[in-house]
């Protein structure tokens, strides 16, 4: 059974950071893909971020460019999500999710492919 937790999120002011960890459960994480996405009150969930599973290429949403930075520790079985310049825009529930396939080079920003997922953790950017 693959857990995913999120933790880090909270109410931040404009200009702020935020890093949000994604703690995963079971000892097939180093195998697998992650992203991270965001869903906005009456949006659908979008992906923001994903990493490869060696960590060796990412795929950025082009509004998040330059402010946010996924990484992997795959000794601590631990993705995180560094969060930079928040704007009110960024308000939303993070989820952090696995991919389904092993080994992908190329991850995956469709949440269809995606077979595991945290709970979320609230981001509420303040003017």
């Amino acid at each position: 059974q693959v857990q995913l937790v999120e933790s880090g999120g909270g109410l931040v002011q404009a200009g702020g950071s935020l890093r949000l960890p994604c703690a995963a459960s079971g000892r097939t994480f180093s195998s697998y893909a992650m992203g991270w996405f965001c869903q906005a009150p009456g949006k659908d969930r979008e992906c923001v971020a994903a990493v490869s599973w060696t960590g060796g290429r990412t795929y950025y949403v082009d509004s998040v460019k330059g402010r946010f930075t996924i990484s992997r520790d795959n000794a601590k079985n631990t993705a995180y999500l560094q969060i930079n310049s928040l704007g009110t825009e960024n308000t939303a529930v993070y989820y952090c999710a696995k991919e389904s396939s092993r080994y992908s080079n190329h991850p995956s920003q469709a949440p269809e492919d995606n077979g595991y997922w945290g709970q979320g953790t609230q981001v509420t950017v303040s003017q």
